[in-house]
């Protein structure tokens, strides 16, 4: 028994000698600056106690574990950071949980992971941001956000991920984080995943985004689907904003994805039934119908029959007789107006109109209104190079043509004899209902001149006339009856060595002149003349009345006049 007794002290003392031993073997490994578990022995409301495996304790403010206490019994990893305080070893959690967040950082800079953190607060060019630990980096505002950056002030106290772009040494602490990549990798794998996993004709939820005219911009779960303004309502949409507001979420249907130019196109009006699928059992062609003028164009307006029902009246349908360059100079949106159905395209959701069409077509009686030779009075309303319009009532103008101003006058412009606004008789010359086109003149008020001198001055005949003017072409001559006619330069002497330009020098405009009837054409309102044809026939004439006084003298001498008369 004594044996026994003196054999467990010997025990006793040995194992109180291996735990000294252990004890002062770890006292010897702790230093300074150093990472060590430690065991948590006691908490207070001011105080975490530590046990580190040194003599005494150590202590830690709660304020360190940032109100996440640690329970007896836990075991954590805090930093020595001096072995020999001045109430025993002195630690810390925080400096311990920096080193581990820098840790993890660098492992996140290497293998390009995010990490997690908090944006604090405004700096110059960007934004304070707590990653843990007492660890802070700066975020530039260019990288804060996948969109402009409008209120910097909004960014404030949110939680999110970050790329780390620079990381310097651990004890300058001096990092550059960027959220944006970590946002547009987001994004983009949420519209992909969207793309897979979505068919067209599915109900989605979004949030309006923006405006802009031909639409607004839907959010759909961080990537942007496009709302047409056309796609909001079946019927005619001037401004988005009547349809959807800002912020407002909403349903709606998905109508067409295209993954390669990553666009998603949405509706609103695809949740209720296309107004052209019963088209044809409310209207057909030539029905007169009302509907309301939504939009004008230049070449048209177009009218709203229903809603969703929308069809175009061309300008050239506005009005029978009256040439409309503007459609607001006939029709204002918001106007109430009747109209025919001229065609449609109920794939093409297409309409044609006709607002003329619902009052009676002047045109379809022109000529019982109008008849050929009756004379008319109007008003001259425009020029053209060739002729004048010449209006008859409101929208029925007459073509007055050059030539048919006058019949003795070579008209080169109507304006050398007419002014604008100018009342005038004409007479019908044609009328072309089809063509809507109405021929008039002035010159056939009067009797044709040419006729009479046809009829007096027949081809051969001589006559005096006075030069109009001269020109390089010949000499004109204004003869009896008002006519005028040409006298060609080859015909303007009798001797072929003296050229026109030597000929004609004897000759001024208003000179009286003696010319022979060449040629005349009623028809084509032309007459030739010649002087020397004119000469040649005096000289006839004069050799004619020698021969007829010489056959008196002496019938039967030889007379050398006489037989060169019959040889010409």
């Amino acid at each position: 028994m004594a044996q026994m007794e003196v054999e467990n002290n010997e025990s006793s003392k040995r194992s109180l000698q291996t735990q000294l031993e252990e004890s002062l073997n770890s006292f010897k490994t702790l230093e300074d600056g150093q990472l060590v578990d430690g065991t948590v022995i006691q908490v207070t409301d001011d105080l975490v106690f530590i046990n580190i495996g040194y003599k005494s304790e150590g202590k830690i403010p709660v304020s360190e574990f940032a109100g996440e206490l640690p329970k007896e019994g836990d075991v954590i990893a805090v930093v020595l950071v001096k072995l020999e305080g001045r109430n025993g070893p002195e630690v810390s959690f925080a400096k311990a949980k920096a080193k581990q967040v820098w840790k993890d950082l660098r492992k996140a800079s290497d293998e390009k992971l995010p990490v997690e953190g908090k944006i604090e607060k405004e700096v110059k060019g960007g934004f304070d941001v707590s990653l843990g630990g007492d660890i802070h980096a700066f975020l530039p505002i260019s990288q804060s956000d996948s969109q402009k950056v409008e209120n910097p002030s909004k960014l404030i106290g949110i939680v999110s991920k970050f790329y780390i772009e620079r990381l310097y040494s651990e004890n300058k602490q001096n990092i550059v984080v960027n959220r944006r990549k970590y946002l547009e990798e987001t994004v983009e794998a949420a519209r992909d995943k969207f793309f897979a996993e979505t068919q067209v004709g599915a109900t989605v939820k979004g949030t309006v985004k923006s405006f802009t005219s031909f639409g607004a911009f839907i959010d759909i779960g961080g990537f942007d689907g496009l709302l047409h303004i056309n796609d909001m309502s079946w019927g005619h949409v001037t401004r988005p904003k009547d349809f959807v507001k800002k912020g407002q979420e909403i349903e709606l249907k998905v109508i067409r994805l295209d993954p390669a130019e990553k666009r998603i196109n949405l509706s609103l009006k695809h949740f209720t039934e296309d107004p052209w699928v019963h088209f044809e059992e409310k209207f057909h062609l030539k029905d007169i119908v009302e509907g309301t003028v939504t939009k004008l164009t230049d070449f048209g307006a177009f009218i709203e029959l229903e809603e969703g029902i929308e069809g175009l009246a061309h300008i050239s349908e506005f009005s029978w007789t009256k040439k409309v360059s503007k459609a607001s100079d006939v029709v204002k949106i918001g106007d109430k107006v009747k109209c025919m159905i001229l065609g449609y395209d109920i794939q093409a959701g297409r309409v044609s109109l006709g607002l003329k069409q619902v009052t009676e077509n002047p045109w379809d009686t022109i000529a019982e209104k109008y008849p050929v030779d009756s004379v008319v009075h109007g008003k001259v309303v425009k020029f053209t190079n060739n002729g004048a319009f010449v209006q008859l009532e409101e929208g029925i103008d007459g073509f007055l043509r050059g030539e048919d101003i006058s019949w003795t006058k070579k008209v080169k412009h109507p304006g050398s004899e007419l002014q604008e606004g100018q009342e005038i008789d004409v007479k019908i010359l044609d009328v072309d209902a089809p063509a809507h086109r109405i021929t008039v003149g002035i010159k056939q008020l009067t009797e044709n001149p040419w006729i009479k001198f046809a009829e007096e001055y027949k081809a051969g005949s001589t006559l005096e006339g006075e030069i109009t003017s001269i020109t390089e072409h010949g000499v004109f001559v204004k003869a009896p009856c008002g006519v005028e006619g040409l006298v060609n330069k080859s015909n303007l002497s009798d001797d072929k060595d003296v050229p026109f330009e030597e000929a004609v020098k004897k000759y001024n405009v208003g000179d009286k002149i003696n010319v022979y009837v060449v040629d005349v054409s009623v028809e084509r309102e032309r007459v030739a003349f010649s002087v020397k044809e004119f000469k040649k026939a005096q000289d006839r004439k004069e050799i004619s009345k020698y021969m007829a006084s010489s056959a008196d003298n002496d019938n039967e001498s030889y007379n050398p006049f006489a037989d060169a008369l019959r040889k010409n």
